[in-house]
């Protein structure tokens, strides 16, 4: 495996972020992510529906991430 040294490597690397860790499972926090949703902020912008519309959800990482924003005190839009 070559090393990858950042002054000189042409490829662009993913980095994972670390925002729903543990929560949901990768394959939601990679929709999320797609969509540039990195906060339960902006999260709360959305609707369910939206947000089930991205694949890589289900309903069981939606009820995590509900269950998650209700402890935080957030929820998703209802408009």
């Amino acid at each position: 495996m070559a090393k990858c040294l950042s002054s000189i490597c042409a490829v662009n690397h993913v980095v994972e972020s670390d925002f729903l860790k543990g929560i949901i499972p990768a394959s939601a926090r990679k929709a999320l992510g797609k969509e540039k949703i990195d906060s339960l902020e902006k999260l709360s912008g959305y609707s369910e529906t939206e947000i089930m519309q991205l694949h890589g959800f289900g309903k069981n990482s939606m009820e995590k991430l509900k269950n998650y924003m209700k402890e935080n005190n957030l929820s998703f839009n209802e408009n």
